[in-house]
Parts: structure tokens; C-alpha cells; sequence
């Protein structure tokens, strides 16, 4: 099994209501793509940090293997979603994929 784990920074321009909607629709658009996605385990996003925090939001994936992760990356339903609700908002992204 291969994890996927996403961190990711919103824009400083962002009010906090904004961020509050972009969490929300980031949420909602990825854990939408389970059942949608072959390879595609578990998908989870969490965008409730405490106050400690220095990230917004979290994804945390599984995938059956490498290649299913590789195939997640340019699928179209994920790359709408991470077109349409995540990249136009997030500053910083940090990735760490690796195998369990």
C-alpha cells in the first residue's frame, strides 16, 4: 500500500472566511473522488488544525501501489478538483508519499 499525505498553506489574502469556504470545497472535492478513482483506497482531508498548527489542510490517501497513485495524479476528476478547488487558493504544498 502507498500513502499520500498533502500539507497545504491557503494564500495570507485570504480572510478567514474565505479560507473557512476553501477548506470546505477542498474537503468536499476530494473526498468526493472515493469510489471514483481505481487504486484509490481511503481519502480523508482534514481542515480542522488547532491554533498550533502551521499548515490548513491535510490529505491523507491510500492507494493500492505506486502506479495506482501515479494513475490518481492525472486522472481527470482529480485534476479538476485540484485545479478547480485547490491550486488557485494554496500557497505552499508539501508532499510525502511512501509505502506501508
Amino acid at each position: 500500500m502507498v500513502k499520500h499525505i498533502i500539507l497545504w498553506k491557503l494564500k495570507d489574502e485570504l480572510t478567514d472566511a474565505q479560507k473557512a469556504e476553501v477548506k470546505a470545497g477542498i474537503k468536499e472535492g476530494l473526498e468526493g473522488l472515493a469510489g471514483q478513482i481505481p487504486g484509490l483506497i481511503d481519502i480523508k482531508v482534514n481542515i480542522n488544525g488547532l491554533p498550533t498548527s502551521n499548515v490548513d489542510v491535510m490529505l491523507d490517501s491510500s492507494f493500492e501501489s505506486f502506479d495506482a497513485l501515479k494513475g490518481y495524479s492525472v486522472n481527470p476528476k482529480h485534476v479538476a478538483v485540484a485545479d478547480g478547488k485547490v491550486r488557485p487558493y494554496t500557497a505552499i504544498r508539501s508532499c510525502l508519499d511512501f509505502e506501508e
